[in-house]
């Protein structure tokens, strides 16, 4: 998977208004987190607002990420990176730090906010040195990165890093040692577990999947 590509088209697909309420509270944070993103997603709004000029009567949704902001808070900043509590994501479900974490296993825990949409949104959180069993997608997977880092065999990924996978991806996620991590997350489908309890852990997702 090209990820410079798909991370690029989140971004198009944002400044258009075209994700769903998931996809667009998870893209706000990243624009909100990382720079680069953010200049990117202005110039997209500038071409489409070109586009909306040359033709006129085209319906648009007017949404923009920040829409998502308060007036005192638009735009990345150093302290914005610093302080979580002005993301998108938590303006919705509070600091993270007090969130209510279900732990999942030892070491791995998850929130999952209440969003009335197909595509799960969901929080984890990854103490020091933990990891994630050896698995693939059955989707495709987003993860930004809000708090520490964490790398797998495709490299280490720190705070405003997103890291978008598919089916064709398998990787094993670690937590970095110092401070663990904190993502947020969007997986289509299911994850596919491989090794030693790659069966036990498929059935256990398969299971899972009947309660959500």
């Amino acid at each position: 998977m090209n990820g410079i590509v798909e991370k690029n088209q989140l971004i198009f697909d944002f400044a258009s208004g075209s994700l769903s309420p998931s996809k667009s509270i998870f893209a706000s944070t990243y624009l909100f987190l990382n720079s680069k993103a953010s200049s990117l997603n202005r110039t997209f709004e500038n071409l489409l607002g070109e586009s909306l000029f040359e033709n006129e009567g085209t319906p648009t949704n007017n949404l923009k990420y920040t829409d998502c902001l308060s007036s005192n808070n638009v735009g990345t900043s150093k302290n914005n990176l610093l302080d979580n509590t002005k993301t998108p994501i938590s303006k919705i479900v509070g600091p993270l730090n007090k969130l209510n974490w279900k732990q999942v296993y030892k070491g791995f825990s998850e929130f999952i906010p209440d969003i009335d949409d197909n595509d799960e949104l969901k929080l984890i959180k990854m103490e020091p040195g933990a990891s994630v069993p050896h698995h693939s997608h059955g989707g495709k997977e987003f993860i930004l990165v809000l708090n520490g880092s964490f790398a797998d065999e495709y490299g280490t990924y720190s705070k405003g890093d997103l890291q978008i996978n598919d089916q064709k991806i398998k990787h094993t996620p670690v937590a970095c040692k110092d401070e663990g991590c904190i993502c947020l997350t969007i997986t289509e489908k299911d994850v596919i577990f491989f090794g030693r309890y790659g069966s036990f852990l498929n059935l256990f997702t398969f299971i899972k999947s009947f309660f959500k």
